[in-house]
């Protein structure tokens, strides 16, 4: 039995075989713009692959099948019954045809082939000779082929190369008798485990991807650059719009001149702001920078964990200002009431009108909350308009121009670029209330965030610099600003 695990999938995988692979059609070569194209989407794949490898210590493959209820899902579905049902009908038939059942069994021996590694000597040639398509063949012409005995033979294969976890479902084919349905039940099992293989080689792997990521990204990178030189528009239009940012907030540091007013904001400046920028990307802008594309999942999921943070420190600083801040010593209180606010805004972040009514609820359930509180403490009820106003101030937190929400996004944006500028050798700046009863969630968002932006400033700064070298450097002075990495 192997050694190496997988968790199984909650997805079961099609069971309807490839079988045979139709010749591609006579005429003309495809020209060289689409095989450019198909180049460069190999490229981009296998460039989007080795980075989710290194990035997301999670990252496996699943099989996948199309949702039952809908049309890909009901199309697959008639096909694979078709197909099962064709190869019933043939088993059945007087006397039984076998050209379906052999052309399953060539299938079944590839994949087996493919399982087995350059050390399985006896199970390779075990296999050649149960599995002989030749002598198959000739049992079928003369009516002896044993589909039973052929599938125990497979089933005692499986068995002793898969992964422990699937260890049942192969013990549960042998309960089957049904040729069809044993023929049905083995490829569903070995189609989970080919993917437990893949994720076994991509566990095998990662470690020494890390060692060569930086490296392998860059390659990969400008090989689509020199296919496609347009690729680094969107990131130079992304690094332009930062460096304006940066100019105009330090020009507003020079209306009252002092020691850091500078005359051009450096490289690491404009990088740093950028990459900010990210966190509040407007998802309708189809720009968004070429260098950035494979982590924008995860900083988009970065993104709206900002905003449910921004939210929870605002209902936070409107409570605690309200009630005057007596009842967040009570033991326990704060906790609470991160955990509900949290749970209502769950989810709230994608429509207007879901985040109104997520704070509605927010509201009552916070000044249930407090009314409890006071209660415990044996003071006084808070008064109705201060109630009133509570509710009111939560439920206006749904703008994004609400002076508190603004206010607490600006000091969680500051915090996170205090994060970037002083990387990881540097105290991390000290937080005041309310960021401090969610330093923890807001601490853990800049560790990701920064990891994020550490790779990729490492992977492409190269790209990065004549970029910036050109905005900051216009008339071909020479270089001596910082390095953009």
């Amino acid at each position: 039995m192997s050694s190496w695990r997988e968790e199984p999938s909650d997805d079961s995988p099609a069971d309807l075989p490839s079988l045979e692979t139709l010749d591609s059609p006579t005429g003309s070569p495809p020209t060289a713009s689409l095989s450019s194209l198909m180049e460069l989407e190999n490229c981009v794949s296998n460039l989007s692959l080795a980075h989710e490898i290194v990035v997301n210590g999670d990252f496996c493959i699943k099989n996948r099948s199309p949702p039952t209820d809908s049309l890909e899902g009901r199309v697959t579905d008639i096909i694979h019954r078709a197909f099962w049902d064709s190869l019933q009908e043939q088993l059945s038939s007087d006397p039984p045809h076998y050209s379906h059942a052999v052309v399953l069994l060539q299938e079944v021996k590839t994949i087996l082939g493919s399982l087995l590694l350059p050390g399985h000597v006896r199970l390779r040639s075990q296999l050649d000779e149960v599995l002989d398509m030749e002598l198959i063949q000739q049992q079928v012409q003369h009516g002896a082929l044993d589909l039973h005995r052929l599938a125990g033979f497979v089933i005692s294969m499986m068995a002793s190369l898969c992964a422990p976890v699937r260890d049942p479902e192969v013990r549960a084919l042998q309960d089957l008798k049904e040729p069809v349905e044993l023929l049905r039940g083995i490829f569903r099992v070995l189609g989970l485990m080919k993917t437990d293989m893949v994720n076994f080689a991509i566990q095998s792997l990662r470690p020494h991807l890390l060692q060569q990521a930086v490296q392998y990204e860059r390659a990969k990178f400008q090989q689509i650059l020199d296919k496609q030189p347009g690729f680094l528009d969107n990131t130079a239009a992304w690094l332009q719009v930062a460096a304006s940012e940066e100019a105009l907030a330090l020009q507003a540091q020079c209306d009252s001149p002092g020691p850091d007013c500078r005359a051009l904001p450096s490289a690491t400046a404009i990088l740093n702001r950028a990459y900010m920028r990210l966190l509040r990307w407007d998802p309708q802008d189809q720009k968004y920078p070429e260098t950035m594309q494979m982590d924008r999942s995860r900083l988009d999921a970065l993104s709206q964990q900002l905003q449910i943070l921004v939210l929870e420190a605002s209902v936070l600083l409107l409570t605690g200002t309200r009630c005057q801040g007596v009842i967040f010593s009570l033991q326990g209180f704060v906790g609470k009431l991160k955990q509900t606010i949290t749970a209502l805004l769950e989810g709230s972040h994608t429509r207007e009108a879901d985040l109104k009514r997520a704070l509605l609820e927010l509201g009552e359930a916070v000044l249930q909350q407090v009314k409890e509180a006071l209660s415990i403490q044996g003071g006084g009820e808070l008064p109705q308009e201060s109630q009133d106003l509570l509710r009111g101030q939560i439920s206006e937190l749904w703008k994004n121009n609400n002076s508190v929400r603004t206010l607490i996004e600006g000091r969680v944006q500051g915090f996170l670029l205090a994060m970037l500028q002083g990387g990881s050798t540097k105290r991390r700046p000290e937080l005041h209330f309310p960021l401090r009863l969610v330093s923890p969630e807001l601490a853990e968002l800049g560790t990701a965030f920064g990891r994020i932006v550490h790779f990729n400033r490492t992977v492409f700064g190269p790209f990065y610099a004549p970029i910036l070298r050109k905005m900051l450097l216009p008339s071909g002075e020479s270089e001596t600003g910082e390095d953009s990495r």
